[in-house]
């Protein structure tokens, strides 16, 4: 399986270094970003013609702004086996059908945690996909964290819960770190100790299966401390302003894509 990115930056570079490490033949070109590190046995630095004439899989991983010019420069080269995976934010189905023809091609939407193999991406097929073509896609993108198969019309929606989330976590975890400083704790303990409880947290409902409620119930011992906090959380409406939150960045989502 040889694979092709074309736009090696932040996601990119973190795709790109996930498949190096598992061994995978990669064709790269970025003419923004330096890609000496990235040179190795099986990492051919070429132009993008070279790049879509040679590659099984190509990852377009570019700013929106230039999507559109980059498929012209490639598209005389693809071969009609070739998948295309989009990972550039406001593209559709429709909208890659219309730079694309007729061909094999992946909307796929990976959130920033990917740069560490922990990302959480969406992807969705056009109709032409087999299913042999989505099993190599999913199998590219599990190197990175977790992927799911959704409908194209529930990307805003998982661009609202997932693609902002991230920033969400980290204002949590430097609002509890203040917190923690203000009781007493270094500034730098302070970061690691809320990091670590929010990734323990967050796989003990992946490996427990059990409902969040459940686990923050294992938590909140009668009058005790735990409860206390809680019950200031739901006072200062907690729960409603994340929703509202994400329903603004969905409401968001779907009014870029229509500008």
């Amino acid at each position: 399986m040889k694979i092709g990115i074309i736009g090696v930056g932040n996601m990119g570079g973190a795709i790109a270094h996930a498949l190096i490490e598992r061994g995978f033949e990669l064709y790269l070109s970025s003419k923004s970003s330096s890609l000496e590190e990235y040179r190795g046995e099986n990492v051919h630095i070429v132009s993008a013609k070279e790049l879509t004439q040679k590659s099984d899989y190509i990852i377009l991983a570019v700013k929106p702004h230039i999507y559109p010019l980059v498929v012209e420069e490639i598209r005389e080269d693809l071969r009609e086996e070739t998948i295309v995976i989009s990972i550039a934010a406001g593209q559709t189905i429709e909208s890659l059908t219309n730079l694309l023809g007729d061909r094999k091609f992946i909307l796929s939407m990976p959130n920033t945690p990917a740069m560490v193999g922990e990302g959480m991406s969406a992807i969705c097929p056009s109709e032409k996909v087999t299913e042999e073509d989505l099993s190599d896609v999913k199998e590219i993108f599990s190197f990175f964290g977790r992927v799911s198969v959704l409908d194209s019309n529930l990307f805003h929606g998982f661009s609202a819960a997932c693609g902002s989330l991230p920033a969400y976590v980290y204002m949590f975890i430097e609002s509890v770190a203040d917190a923690a400083v203000l009781t007493g704790l270094k500034r730098e303990d302070a970061y690691n100790f809320v990091a670590q409880t929010v990734l323990g947290s967050a796989k003990m409902v992946l490996e427990t299966k059990k409902h969040p409620g459940e686990l923050k119930d294992m938590v909140t011992s009668p009058r005790g401390t735990t409860i206390e906090g809680v019950r200031v959380l739901e006072e200062r409406g907690f729960r409603g302003t994340i929703i509202d939150a994400i329903l603004a960045a969905e409401n968001k989502s779907k009014a870029m894509r229509k500008e």
